[in-house]
């Protein structure tokens, strides 16, 4: 008698190792993650323009008419309508199922670093509020404050949790006040070589908004983290900007928004910072 192939899922849930519950768990912070995107969405979308991100009613942007619950699925919606408006056929930016994707990817890869636990919390609300960083920084060339105290709040929160809780961002042995070092030292070098682009150049290198951001994240990732974000961040600007600029797409005098490198480099100093400090501090 012939055996029954096995199904496909079942094949990779034993080669991986993963289980079903696994599996589930994975596939249930993906979906609150699209569904958390689709919310970002909106406030990418109002906050610049001083909108409440509570109401009105989601609408197309064309039309105006009222999106309804079928019409807001994340990513789904997009696919079934082929990216166009249900009542009046305009296209659909991609952009809006790229942000909800990318948030579900998010909220995995951080659930795969840290588990349920204090530090996936804190670090899904810095990377929420980050991801709107991403998005209104490459469109307004701004950060608003709203962001900003967004953050800080989350941030002074973890600080107090802190005192009950040792976490991975700081470090066991790490001295409370890492997290306030973290803030001031990474906030406090931008506004430096800010006032000295003004002073010599007679124009800022960086933003109020970029010296500003790096106080929730500061407060959040601890000292260590915090400077290995800026360390990204400030590396990743470097390529991507010589890039733009040997490509012709940017000139030397070109503005070009540090956001996206702080988001980016923030992620990396998350997923990846204490490994690197571990590495390079085995040579000295």
């Amino acid at each position: 008698m012939q055996k029954r192939k096995k199904p496909i899922i079942l094949i990779w849930v034993y080669a991986t190792g993963f289980s079903i519950m696994d599996i589930l768990i994975t596939l249930f912070i993906f979906l609150a993650g699209l569904v958390f995107g689709s919310f970002i969405n909106v406030v990418i979308y109002r906050l610049p323009e001083g909108k409440s991100i509570v109401t009105p009613r989601s609408a197309c942007t064309s039309c105006g008419n009222a999106l309804v619950a079928k019409d807001l699925i994340p990513v789904f919606s997009f696919l079934l309508l082929k990216g166009k408006c249900r009542y009046c056929g305009a296209r659909i930016s991609f952009r809006y199922p790229l942000v909800e994707f990318v948030t579900g990817v998010i909220f995995v890869i951080l659930f795969y670093k840290f588990g349920i636990s204090v530090e996936y919390f804190f670090t899904v609300y810095l990377m929420s509020i980050l991801i709107i960083v991403f998005f209104i920084d490459l469109d307004h060339m701004i950060i608003p404050n709203e962001l900003v105290i967004a953050g800080l709040l989350g941030g002074v929160a973890f600080f107090i949790v802190r005192f009950w809780v040792k976490d991975r961002l700081i470090g066991n042995n790490a001295l409370w006040y890492s997290p306030l070092l973290g803030m001031l030292v990474t906030s406090g070098f931008l506004l430096l070589i800010a006032l000295i682009g003004a002073a010599v150049y007679g124009t800022d290198a960086f933003g109020m908004g970029d010296v500003k951001i790096f106080l929730p994240i500061g407060l959040i990732l601890g000292f260590r983290l915090a400077v290995m974000s800026l360390i990204f961040s400030v590396f990743i600007g470097g390529f991507a900007g010589l890039f733009l600029i040997i490509t012709g797409l940017k000139n030397r005098k070109s503005q070009i928004p540090f956001g996206p490198f702080i988001v980016s480099g923030t992620f990396l100093a998350i997923l990846f910072g204490h490994e690197i400090i571990s590495w390079y501090l085995g040579f000295l």
